[in-house]
């Protein structure tokens, strides 16, 4: 089958690499521009433009990909079908009606429809998820599934090792899809629930929350966007890695005292065993401490 490819991160990259691998071998691939990344600001392309140029497949950099020059330039592909992943920006009508459009989506819907559903997955401490293939219409990962498959994540999961079970599985289910052509069936909508973008909020560790979903929070953020946990002159440090414990301090303090740094939460208390400083490297928080003593 004759495809044409939209997506923009690791995970889609995965994604992509699996489906040129495959009889639909796409003819295109669009992806979003070149962004300033990093200090420097360097202009840097996405991991799927670097993915499909390795791959020596065309790559096209749209502004928008419902303009009229991207419908175009998608129309003279001439594909059977559009596979989307992890693209990152909002396709409209005419485009949604002009091709069959088949998403690759990291959970099991209708759980977690939305821009984050990896993360909210493991913050939640849900003991499963998946991947679903599903037709793109106008609501928000709300259209019929044809296919869908389940994995386990495991206690120690953080998001890059539970991403990349799910990127291979998804790089199977769509090819599956593409060559068995399996009916789709609709969501049930009273199940449906939302995956929200991470915010700053959801960032910081805060201590009136379980230690345990501080656990998750953390391995939910690792180590692509990362959480933190405010210091007495207004810094934030950066966690890794922690570990949920029964007793430590008072909910709301950070006890920098002992052998790891420890915050007190309502209940139990959260040991940052692996931790970021401002501008330096992730370190032991055992040696964190040490240099902040020394």
């Amino acid at each position: 089958m004759r495809t044409v490819y939209f997506g923009t991160s690791e995970f889609a990259a995965a994604v992509l690499r699996r489906l040129a691998g495959s009889e639909h071998r796409p003819a295109l691939v669009l992806t979003r521009p070149d962004r300033p990344r990093g200090r420097g600001r360097k202009l840097t392309p996405p991991p799927v433009a670097d993915t499909a140029r390795e791959l020596g497949i065309e790559v096209f950099q749209p502004q928008s990909v419902n303009d009229v020059e991207a419908r175009e330039r998608i129309a003279s592909a001439a594909p059977d079908a559009v596979c989307v992943c992890a693209f990152g920006a909002l396709i409209k009508e005419p485009l949604l009606s002009d091709f069959e459009m088949l998403n690759v989506h990291p959970s099991l819907l209708p759980r977690w429809r939305g821009a984050a559903p990896v993360e909210r997955a493991i913050i939640a401490g849900d003991e499963r998820t998946g991947v679903s293939i599903m037709r793109v219409g106008a609501g928000l990962d709300s259209g019929p599934v044809c296919l869908q498959e389940s994995l386990a994540i495991e206690p120690e999961d953080t998001y890059g090792t539970l991403a990349l079970r799910l990127q291979a599985l998804g790089g199977e289910l769509l090819v599956r899809a593409l060559t068995e052509r399996p009916p789709f069936a609709e969501q049930d909508e009273a199940l449906a629930t939302y995956a929200e973008k991470i915010t700053a909020e959801d960032r910081l560790l805060d201590p009136e929350r379980p230690a345990a979903e501080l656990e998750r929070t953390v391995r939910a953020l690792t180590p692509h966007i990362g959480a933190h946990v405010g210091l007495e002159d207004g810094s934030l440090l950066g966690v890794t890695r922690a570990r949920a414990v029964d007793r430590g301090p008072l909910p709301g303090v950070l006890d920098l005292n002992g052998v790891l740094p420890v915050l007190g939460c309502a209940p139990g208390a959260l040991e940052l065993l692996a931790v970021k400083p401002p501008g330096r490297r992730e370190m032991p928080g055992e040696d964190y401490l040490r240099g902040r003593r020394g």
